[in-house]
């Protein structure tokens, strides 16, 4: 049974999913929004608060060529470079050493996606157990290497790889001594609509590559994260936002504090109610046990009277003979007087 740990938190078949409030750039640009997130993250339940760290210049470049637009329709279009909603959405550098201080006094994990080999050297500063990897930068080999030989465990997203990818991406990992790997099945579509999924595929990167696996989770509502509880995740990713009063970058397909907090009551609940293969009577279906079908006699009974479909049935409750008695009954007399709800048992059958 494979486990890993994050901290004092362990990951694994049996444990808890490991829930992740993804801030993104959710705060604004403000860094008291920023903590009053990862405050209400942890308040909600959560396991960990992610940020995302990078800055412009570390993840894009400032063109304005056809390739570094971003086209119409597209969710971000109003911020029209990539470069223009990078540097509206990062979180400063200059924040960190802040917001690992919240997230100490809280007693909660803060760690961060990374997307260059700068970003790593920079977190290495701050007690960050644990690295992200996103969709994007699961190609860039040269990160893999940076992260695994930290000897931490990493987190990779796999929305914008194939299969290929993915394995080269393990591999490489596992080269580098990283071994705790969890591997996140993610669509990388905002929102993404439910039917492009595939939350089958979560069972099946565990077992193609012997490691963990979890959901990133970017469809509205909570409804599958808990299906992907269901079907194996020990780790679930959301984005989340203070509430529904302003529009921030990734609010859109973000959960508000408040559905975040009933998506992780609902995953515990989900998490109790997998349990395991059972066909005995639990403690509280035991007190109910009388509830199911018995014979009872049906129609008034005089002593020595034959047992006939007219005056025994199979009803509600459970305290006379069990039904699969009737045909052996059917025939035989009564040993004595009977009456309409008496129960049938063997000392009144002749």
């Amino acid at each position: 049974m494979q486990h890993i740990a994050i901290g004092d938190r362990h990951i694994g078949e049996g444990q808890q999913a490991y829930i992740i409030a993804e801030l993104s750039g959710n705060h604004g640009g403000d860094i008291n929004n920023a903590i009053k997130l990862l405050k209400a993250a942890h308040s909600a339940g959560a396991d960990a608060i992610k940020i995302q760290v990078y800055r412009p210049d570390t993840i894009t470049l400032k063109s304005s060529k056809e390739d570094f637009l971003i086209p119409s329709a597209n969710a971000w279009e109003k911020y029209n470079s990539l470069y223009e909603l990078y540097e509206y959405a990062h979180t400063p550098w200059e924040w960190l050493p802040t917001l690992f201080e919240e997230a100490q006094k809280l007693g909660v994990e803060l760690f961060g996606s990374v997307f260059d080999e700068s970003s790593v050297d920079e977190l290495e500063q701050y007690p960050c157990k644990v690295y992200k990897i996103a969709s994007p930068e699961i190609v860039d080999l040269a990160l893999l290497e940076k992260v695994a030989k930290t000897g931490k465990p990493v987190i990779v997203s796999t929305g914008l790889a194939n299969l290929s990818e993915v394995a080269n991406a393990v591999s490489h990992l596992r080269l580098h001594g990283c071994d705790d790997i969890v591997l996140l099945k993610c669509t990388t579509a905002y929102p993404t609509p439910p039917e492009e999924v595939n939350l089958k595929t979560i069972p099946n990167l565990k077992d193609t590559f012997n490691c963990l696996a979890g959901l990133s989770d970017h469809t509205v509502g909570i409804g599958v994260s808990i299906a992907g509880v269901a079907l194996g995740a020990c780790v679930i990713e959301k984005h989340i936002k203070l509430d529904n009063s302003e529009e921030t970058v990734d609010s859109f397909f973000s959960l508000t504090i408040s559905e975040f907090q009933q998506m992780i009551n609902e995953i515990r609940a989900a998490e109790k109610a997998i349990g395991t293969v059972n066909y005995d009577l639990t403690p509280e279906a035991l007190k109910n046990k009388n509830g199911k079908r018995s014979l009872y006699v049906s129609g008034d009974m005089e002593k020595g009277e034959v047992f006939t479909e007219n005056n025994i049935k199979s009803v509600r409750p459970g305290f006379g003979l069990d039904p699969k008695f009737k045909n052996q009954i059917l025939g035989r007399r009564a040993k004595i007087k009977l009456t309409i709800g008496d129960r049938l048992n063997w000392d009144v059958i002749d």
